[in-house]
């Protein structure tokens, strides 16, 4: 069994994730979705429309 940060990436779909010119992981809306909940790091492709300035959540429909 793996360990560590990188074990987490394994069960990823090819549809959740990209990786950014420089090589970052960007989730995707449909990864954001399956997970069901805001991590409030205004992610790129968040449904939830999470607002830093605001701490407030809504979610998309």
């Amino acid at each position: 069994m793996e360990s560590g940060y990188f074990s987490q990436f394994r069960n990823l779909d090819p549809e959740d994730y990209y990786h950014s010119d420089d090589g970052y992981i960007v989730y995707t809306e449909k990864y954001h979705l399956k997970r069901g909940y805001c991590c409030q790091n205004s992610c790129k492709h968040c449904p939830y429309e999470f607002n830093k300035a605001k701490t407030s959540i809504k979610k998309n429909q």
